[in-house]
């Protein structure tokens, strides 16, 4: 029976050091867990700050072409009044 003892010994060994792993990875697997959380929140918060970047972003893209329609507008006078005062000008020169 001695045989039988020892391969049972044996046996028991094999088991607690499969015990022992299966714990670590279980423990390695908790830190991954909650490494991958982590990730996510910053993420989640990465996320946030760009789309909060990119609506500041189009507000002052909008405020920069009603600027720029605003000032396209006066060349536009500028320039009309300008063609109109040549046109009478030659018009109306003396002979």
């Amino acid at each position: 029976m001695s045989g039988l003892e020892d391969r049972l010994s044996r046996l028991e060994e094999a088991v607690n050091a499969l015990r022992e792993r299966v714990a670590r990875v279980e423990g390695i697997v908790e830190q991954m867990d909650k490494r991958l959380n982590h990730i996510e929140t910053e993420l989640r918060e990465f996320r946030k700050g760009v789309s909060a970047e990119i609506s500041s972003l189009r507000g002052e893209i909008s405020e920069l072409r009603r600027e720029l329609n605003t000032r396209f507008y006066w060349l536009m006078g500028v320039l009309i009044s300008m063609w109109i005062t040549i046109i009478l000008a030659i018009l109306f020169r003396p002979h």
